[in-house]
């Protein structure tokens, strides 16, 4: 099948340079990744100005933009064929629970599905050696026939592969999962430069999680592989109901 590949750490980034060469032994691959690192870019894309793109070799592509830009690009006019699927990754970090707000490696799976193409967004932590690539992406290359026979549109798929992988799968199960509340503990670091400009970092410690069970943080806790089938419609039924309830003041009657 026809793959179109992207992440968020950029071009160079050897989760994307090994997930490819996996992929490209049984699939046809095209590469359309950013320049350089876009974690934490969200879902935004480039509205107001061209975006660059220079080509790499005849199926890799460079995009000075974020990974929603990539897809979107790679999907709707640079790859002249029909792709089959969209993967984002690896990320070289798991993205877990409300972490997905905020991550390129999700909103490039979820404009895949936006796009009405099936679209997962696959993360790691390195640390995990060499193995953790090669079991992470056999699991992906072994079950892509069954994630096309499970999707239906509007949702992607976020799946973590947890650190004992490197083992291998004797002790690892799959866990249909929800994403968890992140606690976020931040704080702004400031510098004022020699001009008197303020320069404002984020700081603070790493998120926790709430880990409710259930959800990917709890599976991923337990060494398991999570799932998680994101719905990229933002609707909350239950919370439209209790304003559906409420008597709004819509000037004098």
């Amino acid at each position: 099948m026809r793959i179109l590949l992207t992440n968020d750490d950029g071009i160079n980034s050897e989760g994307l340079k090994f997930l490819a060469e996996k992929l490209m032994r049984e699939h046809d691959v095209w590469i359309v990744a950013p320049d350089s690192e876009k974690s934490g870019s969200s879902h935004s894309i480039t509205l107001f100005e061209p975006v660059k793109v220079e080509k790499v070799t005849e199926q890799t592509f460079v995009c000075w933009g974020t990974p929603a830009d990539c897809v979107l690009i790679g999907l709707i006019g640079l790859v002249e064929r029909e792709i089959d699927v969209v993967i984002s990754g690896f990320n070289m970090t798991p993205n877990l629970g409300t972490d997905i707000i905020y991550s390129g490696t999700a909103a490039a799976a979820r404009q895949g599905a936006l796009l009405g193409k099936p679209s997962f967004a696959v993360s790691l932590n390195p640390s995990g050696g060499p193995s953790i690539f090669e079991y992470s992406a056999d699991f992906i290359v072994r079950n892509m026939e069954l994630f096309l026979k499970l999707w239906s549109e509007d949702h992607f798929l976020n799946i973590n592969f947890p650190d004992n992988l490197r083992d291998g799968f004797d002790n690892v199960e799959v866990s249909i999962t929800f994403p968890t509340l992140r606690i976020y503990d931040n704080e702004i670091i400031k510098y004022y430069a020699p001009n008197g400009n303020l320069y404002c970092f984020l700081g603070g410690d790493k998120p926790a999680s709430k880990n409710e069970v259930g959800s990917d943080s709890y599976a991923f806790s337990r060494g398991n592989i999570s799932i998680s089938p994101i719905f990229i419609h933002p609707t909350n039924h239950r919370v439209e109901e209790v304003y559906r309830k409420a008597k709004f003041w819509c000037g004098e009657r």
